[in-house]
């Protein structure tokens, strides 16, 4: 059975089509951008190609409720472009296949679990540090949903005391995402990441933020491992630097091996499909789900 896959972020979309054992036999990327210039050419790629079933994980704000009869169509989200636009209605009606949807940091989570760095646990949390911030979690078999998905990106943390940026989000100003995303990064200190590497100060402050953000969702979620993707994780040099600061932050008061000097470098830590893991976890979203 042939499978389509789009894991559709802020600054790009990954389409894909692959298997029911999560081989990807096909892929593109192509830019996010006005919903009339994007979708045109996601359709244009899964055409005619055979696949049966669509899964989808997208940025949000999206209604993921199955029942709802706004389903796939985008909310609130700082990418103006996309607000209101229905986006699962238009896949569907296009492709005539069933079309499923959860957000991207949630299907990264899922396939995490299934195929990365989360294969031994029974839940974990994917964060993603990017164009945006956003967090999904994976608890024994299913993504978390409520009222909607989480935005774990737009929780308030305490600020740094030498961080006088007014913060990036349009809606918060300094929450999680205003004050750590990549584009936070290069708005506060005038340079993108990469062009940063050097500067500790950067990093220090950056690590400081998710780590407080982190600590949170250990107190809440109690994940038993924690994934850190998206671009402005390609900077190592932040891993240890954030696993040292949620350790002090928590104080011991979270009582796990994991949650030590000696461990923590094995609950705090890269994604093990790297740069798939969104689009893998689309494809597998549309084998697991029903509509």
């Amino acid at each position: 059975m042939l499978i389509g896959g789009i894991e559709a972020g802020g600054t790009k979309f990954v389409l894909a089509i692959g298997n029911d054992q999560g081989e990807i036999l096909e892929k593109q990327t192509i830019p996010t951008e006005h919903p009339d210039y994007t979708l045109p050419k996601v359709i244009d790629f899964f055409k005619n190609k055979g696949i049966e079933r669509l899964g989808v994980g997208a940025f949000g704000a999206i209604d993921i409720n199955q029942n709802s009869p706004s389903y796939g169509t985008l909310q609130e989200t700082p990418k103006t472009d996309w607000i209101g636009y229905p986006f699962g209605r238009i896949l569907k009606e296009n492709l005539e296949v069933p079309v499923i949807i959860d957000t991207d940091v949630n299907v990264a989570a899922m396939s995490e679990a299934k195929w990365g760095n989360a294969t031994d646990v029974d839940s974990c949390l994917y964060i993603t540090v990017g164009t945006g911030i956003g967090g999904g979690a994976y608890l024994n078999g299913s993504t978390l949903k409520g009222l909607s998905h989480s935005e774990m990106g737009h929780i308030k943390i305490r600020r740094h005391k030498e961080d006088t940026y007014k913060g990036n989000c349009p809606y918060h100003d300094d929450c999680l995402e205003g004050l750590a995303s990549g584009p936070a990064i290069e708005k506060r200190w005038g340079k993108k990441g990469h062009e940063l590497v050097d500067n500790e100060k950067v990093w220090d402050m950056e690590a400081y933020y998710l780590a407080q953000a982190i600590t949170n969702y250990i107190y809440i979620l109690s994940p038993e491992r924690i994934i850190l993707g998206g671009g402005v994780m390609k900077q190592q040099q932040l891993f240890p630097l954030i696993r040292k600061n949620v350790i002090e932050m928590l104080n011991g008061y979270v009582s796990s091996p994991y949650l030590t000097e000696d461990e923590i470098d094995q609950y705090i830590v890269s994604p093990g499909l790297t740069d798939e893991a969104g689009v893998k976890g689309a494809l597998y979203l549309a084998m697991m789900e029903t509509v």
